[in-house]
């Protein structure tokens, strides 16, 4: 599986700029992602903060990932243009009968795929060796385009899991 990413972030933004990663519960058919992406290309270029358009950049990776993004070095959004991205996203549920706001599924690179395990299985993935501290996490909680770029795969091991490997050895 190819896992490059970083050549289709845009480099004239700003390291700091917002991310926001909705992660799905499944991957998207090719026909559902044409059309998400559509929707997240029509939904940045009329992506406001009271009335100043935002510097913005929407697109899926690997079909599974919606990634948003505001350059706010020259306008800041507001609570109102993140509920118009909030509102987009749930429009996105609905419409491909899809969850993007489960914070319980850990998506993981296992055996050359993506997988996702709900949280509640994660001890016992690890306790049996289908989880290691090496195996490449997604980190959706990463908040800038440096930590995207930098954080956002990383191995299980660095990530706010590691103390689930307390047994496993280093």
């Amino acid at each position: 599986m190819n896992l490059a990413f970083k050549h289709l972030i845009p480099e004239d933004f700003d390291d700091t700029s917002r991310v926001w990663i909705y992660q799905a519960d499944r991957r998207f058919t090719m026909q559902e992602a044409l059309q998400i992406e559509a929707m997240l290309d029509g939904f940045v270029e009329q992506w406001n903060t009271h009335g100043t358009p935002v510097k913005g950049f929407a697109t899926m990776f690997f079909g599974q990932f919606i990634v948003l993004m505001a350059d706010e070095s020259g306008a800041t959004v507001s609570g109102c243009s993140t509920d118009s991205s909030v509102r987009l996203i749930k429009s996105i549920e609905q419409t491909f009968q899809v969850a993007l706001f489960n914070r319980q599924l850990l998506g993981f690179v296992m055996k050359d795929n993506i997988q996702l395990l709900p949280l509640a299985q994660l001890s016992y993935a690890v306790e049996h060796g289908f989880v290691t501290r090496d195996t490449l996490y997604f980190n959706n909680t990463v908040q800038t385009k440096a930590e995207l770029q930098e954080k956002w795969m990383i191995p299980a091991g660095n990530s706010w899991l590691s103390g689930k490997f307390a047994q496993q050895p280093a």
